[in-house]
């Protein structure tokens, strides 16, 4: 007997559980299956005025883009307060949630985002995960910059509610799985 089975310590295998249709990582010893599932994203197109909150992120993926304040959900997190903290931390921005902006879905990662609207409380500045935060009209956005194909969505989804009166909550584009990046 190895050390590892003294312990008791999980013998992870790869298989299909009983009663479950995909393979999972189960132990062995004690039957445990590790549930991979996918990452939730939360985030928000931020209006102030007419002007909408973008950072430029200091961090990788796509560091040097634009992106809106969005992360992934915590443990213990409401994804409104998520919403609220990735605010906090890329753009020390307060902000007011008004409500479900879209749900998306990127399978190739394996996330969902969930993208609200929001109202801006106070001023913005940069956060240690931005290089800069700026306040653009909709015309004025650095689009050959967008950092994600999901802001893209969220950014034309909320002018389809503030401009057309278009009823949120939206989902991904027809044809579109967050895959592909636009050109410029």
């Amino acid at each position: 007997m190895g050390a590892d089975e003294a312990k008791g310590d999980p013998e992870f295998v790869r298989e299909v559980p009983d009663g479950d249709t995909h393979a999972r990582d189960v132990c062995r010893r004690c039957g445990f299956i590790h549930y991979d599932n996918p990452k939730i994203v939360v985030g928000s197109v931020v209006r102030a005025g007419p002007r909408i909150l973008m950072c430029r992120r200091a961090i990788e993926p796509r560091a040097g883009f634009w992106t809106l304040p969005a992360g992934f959900l915590e443990l213990h997190e409401t994804p409104e307060d998520g919403a609220r903290r990735e605010a906090r931390e890329e753009a020390n921005a307060e902000i007011a949630i008004a409500g479900l902006l879209a749900v998306y879905t990127v399978p190739r990662i394996s996330q969902v985002h969930l993208i609200y609207q929001a109202s801006l409380v106070g001023d913005v500045s940069a956060g240690p995960e931005s290089l800069e935060v700026a306040l653009f009209g909709f015309d004025e956005i650095p689009w050959g910059e967008i950092a994600f194909p999901s802001v893209h969505w969220a950014l034309a989804h909320d002018r389809a509610v503030v401009d057309e009166g278009a009823l949120p909550p939206f989902g991904n584009p027809p044809g579109e799985t967050g895959d592909r990046f636009r050109a410029g």
